[in-house]
């Protein structure tokens, strides 16, 4: 049975592995690594097949095996010209904000917002649906991640 505590490391574990790849620009060998390793270790990639929407692509919406969703966190893909590499910018805190967090067996879903905050102390708010599978060997993995901005009136 997958627990809320459980959702909410992975969450954590996101924020930091976020954070991390950040730090590494302009070390691409580094960066490209630590983010094959981030999207190994928190998404379900391996075992399984990932539903991924991402904040900030158009283009190409849906992002559903490693090299796409490898391309959204750091760039540097033709396929994807869109991207920027979103985890670059970098990002000095990241905090998710649950609205609630649903448990079912091995299953778990999390909606709510969470918050991106740069260097210069700039906020940025999304908003996320997150679905996790606990697998046999107790790890929590990611295998659905929507985010999108919130809607403007304007």
């Amino acid at each position: 049975m997958i627990t809320k505590e459980e959702v909410k490391k992975a969450q954590s574990d996101w924020a930091s592995g976020i954070i991390e790849i950040g730090k590494t620009k302009g070390n691409q060998s580094k960066c490209k690594k630590l983010t094959k390793d981030f999207l190994y270790n928190l998404y379900d990639f391996r075992e399984g097949s990932v539903q991924f929407k991402p904040t900030r692509a158009s283009i190409n919406q849906f992002r559903n095996n490693l090299n796409a969703a490898m391309s959204y966190f750091i760039a540097n893909n033709k396929s994807f010209s869109e991207d920027k590499g979103f985890a670059l910018t970098p990002w000095k805190e990241v905090l998710f904000e649950n609205d609630s967090i649903i448990l079912h067996e091995n299953i778990a879903t999390a909606m709510g917002n969470y918050y991106f905050k740069d260097k210069s102390g700039k906020k940025i708010k999304v908003e996320y649906t997150l679905g996790y599978i606990k697998r046999t060997r107790g790890e929590i993995k990611i295998i659905l991640h929507h985010s999108s901005l919130p809607y403007n009136l304007n």
